[in-house]
């Protein structure tokens, strides 16, 4: 599976764990389980340092305006993207503007310096007394 995570209800965390070739279903389905979950409010990392980001223009247009589309729901907490080659960089880039929300969203080239400024951000939403989430078998 090209994207594994973990939802950590306790602690209001989403890490994304991308690998490979990653398409726009994978991202779906991720963006799927964070809603499922209830956890569109918690603090996100997107680590996409093992992966190529195979999207078009278009199908950038259609995660940001489905991003977008979420702010009707309520609050959408913050978002760390670790992108470490220029051309997953970019892309994240261009997908932070496209999917302009009222939260912070950060790029960054290192993990850990990505995972840093998470852990300074407020955890959003209220702690659910569901155990942890995961697609990684």
């Amino acid at each position: 599976m090209p994207v594994t995570w973990t939802i950590s209800h306790p602690t209001r965390l989403v890490v994304a764990l991308a690998k490979g070739e990653v398409g726009l279903k994978d991202i779906e389905a991720y963006l799927d389980a964070v809603m499922v979950a209830e956890a569109l409010p918690y603090r996100k990392l997107f680590d996409t340092t093992a992966a190529s980001i195979a999207l078009s223009d278009t199908e950038m247009m259609t995660l940001g305006a489905r991003i977008r589309a979420y702010i009707a729901l309520g609050p959408i907490g913050p978002l760390a993207i670790a992108a470490t080659s220029d051309e997953s960089y970019w892309q994240a880039r261009m997908f932070a503007v496209l999917a302009e929300a009222d939260r912070p969203v950060k790029i960054f080239r290192k993990l850990s310096t990505a995972r840093d400024w998470l852990e300074g951000q407020p955890p959003g939403g209220t702690a659910h007394l569901q155990p942890p989430a995961s697609n990684d078998t």
